[in-house]
C-alpha cells in the first residue's frame, strides 16, 4: 500500500493542475486537492489496489480527476460541505463592507425582514380564492389539511385512511394548479 500512496502523492501536482479548470483560487485548489488525498486515504484498500494494479498511476490519475470534478461541481460532495458552503457564507459576512451594505445586501439572513406582513396576507388570500374555485372539494380539503394544519403525508394517511401515494398526487396536482393560476 505504501507504493500506491507514494504514487498518489506524486500525482499531487497533476491534481492541482487539473483543478485550475474549475477555479483560479489557489487556496480553494489546495483545499480540494487535500480533500482528494484524504479521500484516497479513506478509500477501500482493495478497490484502490485494483485500480493501481489494472492501470498504474494513470488509473489513479483518472480516478482522481473524476473525484476532483465531482468535488467542485456537486453540492453533495464532502468538499462542498466542508469548504464552499461554510466558508463562502463566512466570507460574505466578514467582508470589508460597512454595516449599511450588510443591511441592504440580500442574503438568506435578512430576507424575512424584507417581506411585509401585508404581502403575506395578500398572497394567502389569492391562494384561498384559487382553492375555493377548484372543481373538486376533495382536492381543496386535502391541500388545506396538508399545508394549513401542517400534517406530513404519513400522518395524514394514517388520519384519513387514504393512501400516501394518492395524497401525494392530489397535493402535487393542486400545487400545479396554484402555480398556473397565480402566475397568470
Amino acid at each position: 500500500m505504501n507504493k500506491i500512496y507514494q504514487a498518489i502523492a506524486d500525482l499531487r501536482s497533476d491534481f492541482k493542475t487539473m483543478s485550475f479548470a474549475f477555479t483560479k483560487d489557489e487556496n480553494e485548489i489546495d483545499n480540494a486537492v487535500q480533500e482528494l488525498m484524504l479521500y484516497f486515504m479513506e478509500m477501500n484498500q482493495t478497490t484502490l489496489s485494483s485500480i493501481y494494479e489494472k492501470d498504474g498511476s494513470l488509473g489513479l490519475k483518472r480516478y482522481g480527476a473524476v473525484a476532483l470534478r465531482r468535488s467542485f461541481t456537486s453540492p453533495r460532495s464532502k468538499f462542498y460541505y466542508t469548504y464552499n458552503k461554510y466558508y463562502k457564507n463566512i466570507d460574505e459576512l466578514t467582508s470589508n463592507a460597512t454595516y449599511e451594505e450588510h443591511n441592504n445586501h440580500k442574503s438568506i439572513y435578512n430576507i424575512p425582514e424584507e417581506v411585509s406582513e401585508v404581502y403575506k396576507y395578500e398572497q394567502l388570500e389569492k391562494i384561498d380564492k384559487v382553492l375555493d374555485n377548484l372543481d373538486y372539494w376533495y382536492d381543496r380539503e386535502v391541500f388545506k389539511l396538508y399545508y394549513y394544519k401542517k400534517n406530513t403525508l404519513d400522518s395524514l394517511a394514517c388520519k384519513t385512511g387514504i393512501s400516501r401515494g394518492s395524497l401525494f398526487e392530489t397535493i402535487k396536482k393542486v400545487r400545479q394548479i396554484l402555480k398556473h393560476k397565480l402566475n397568470e
